[in-house]
């Protein structure tokens, strides 16, 4: 630029100046625009897909919800891990660093064990009497910790005497033994539901098959529909579950929200929430028992008769889930003073798929260079919620597909169209 020129260079004028004598130098630096553009947007992210799939989504109006991608990863656009609803991103956030340092290991260890009073390892008691001896050998009592010698009787440990009461040392380990039961209780279940989920997965191809076979036989049932909408159902509600206990175990702890409530509210709450959730849970079993039927081998009455437990089954469970999703959001989250827990909406269509739609770049004969959205690439149909890619933002700036090593690619993605790949222009 010549000194104190006041000409505006826009991109796409420095796109066609470089581009004629160094068209790699025009890649990068689309590329870097590109970057730029999605980092300074919060509503515009990468997909967090490992490895990375190149793609970016844009959503409108509402960052807090789960989206599929193109390339099949489900995430929550908000901190980009797994999809993890009915958890807030603070409580998944915890809760994975909860399952994954060792926090629980150090509570067992306190709970089970006594550290010696010499080498100060932790030594657990195997036998009943209450001198215990360290690998290091060096002997003490059990019910104290206390140092002593290796004489004893059935009464007493010569020279040593713990009869006293310790307030704060008693308290602190009852303390560590409750909080220990308490993660258990709600870990072992989220787990349980988790294993389901991923052991039900598998029979997917099982109960196609039995589809299959159904409908080649000759039958006056020709339609099986219900059976893969159950199955839908069934994963769904089955992911609801499972976060619903590391949701449940926040939720009516004293780490979150200790001052949030009194004693009585977080008993009412919690028998609240337990009672929607011990509802749900019992019907998620009875659909898993029904699906996995060997339907292909019944006649058509009994066919039918499992046929309309499924579906009956079925609008139940959307109907508590939707119910729990909103004693979540009105009588627990939103009963709150200081509220900065969000949670992603429950969908009964389950989290919305991105499709990958076309930009094309129209390098004019003049020193400008267009974004052009084709109509055939907009949105279309009736929507659930105002979500649209298929436009310019503020700055005419369309979310796109991240380049790859040096290529530049133009996709961006719609969250109400079906996943589908649309070539590039």
């Amino acid at each position: 630029m010549a000194h104190k020129c006041n000409a505006i260079c826009d991109e796409a004028v420095v796109r066609s100046l470089v581009g004629k004598k160094h068209p790699d130098l025009a890649e990068k630096f689309d590329r870097f625009l590109l970057e730029s553009y999605i980092e300074d947007n919060r509503m515009v992210k990468w997909c967090p897909s490992t490895p990375h799939c190149g793609n970016a989504i844009r959503v409108e109006d509402d960052e807090f919800c789960e989206v599929e991608c193109s390339c099949g990863l489900q995430f929550c656009f908000s901190c980009l891990s797994e999809a993890h609803s009915p958890c807030s991103c603070m409580m998944w956030e915890l809760w994975t660093k909860k399952c994954r340092d060792e926090s629980e290991t150090v509570n067992w260890i306190t709970v089970h064990t006594k550290p010696c009073p010499k080498c100060h390892k932790p030594v657990e008691k195997n036998g009943g009497c209450n001198l215990v001896s360290c690998i290091c050998g060096q002997a003490f009592c059990w019910l104290c910790g206390g140092a002593t010698g290796r004489d004893h009787t059935w009464s007493r440990i010569a020279g040593h005497s713990c009869g006293r009461y310790k307030e704060d040392r008693e308290k602190k380990t009852e303390r560590a033994k409750r909080d220990l039961y308490r993660y258990m209780h709600y870990h072992n279940r989220y787990k349980a539901h988790t294993d389901s989920f991923k052991l039900e997965s598998k029979l997917k191809e099982t109960i196609l098959e039995k589809v299959s076979i159904s409908e080649e036989r000759e039958s006056r049932l020709r339609d099986f529909s219900w059976v893969t909408n159950g199955l839908y159902r069934l994963f769904r509600s089955r992911r609801v579950l499972s976060y619903s206990y590391p949701f449940a175990f926040y939720m009516f702890g004293e780490e979150l929200f200790k001052d949030e409530m009194t004693n009585d509210e977080r008993e009412i709450k919690q028998h609240l929430f337990e009672d929607q959730q011990q509802q749900l849970e019992a019907n998620v079993e009875k659909l898993s028992m029904f699906l996995e039927e060997p339907f292909d081998q019944y006649t058509d009455d009994k066919v039918m008769e499992i046929r309309m437990q499924v579906i009956n089954l079925s609008v139940i469970i959307d109907t508590l889930c939707k119910k729990m999703y909103e004693c979540i959001e009105n009588d627990l989250l939103g009963s709150l003073q200081c509220n900065t827990h969000n949670i992603a909406p429950y969908k009964s269509k389950g989290i919305e798929k991105a499709s990958e739609l076309a930009v094309c770049w129209n390098n004019k004969a003049s020193t400008t260079a267009d974004t052009c959205f084709p109509s055939d690439c907009g949105t279309s149909g009736k929507h659930d919620r105002p979500i649209s890619l298929g436009s310019a933002d503020d700055n005419g700036c369309p979310s796109q597909k991240r380049p790859k090593k040096e290529t530049y690619g133009g996709a961006f993605f719609d969250l109400n169209l079906p996943a589908e790949v649309l070539d590039r222009n």
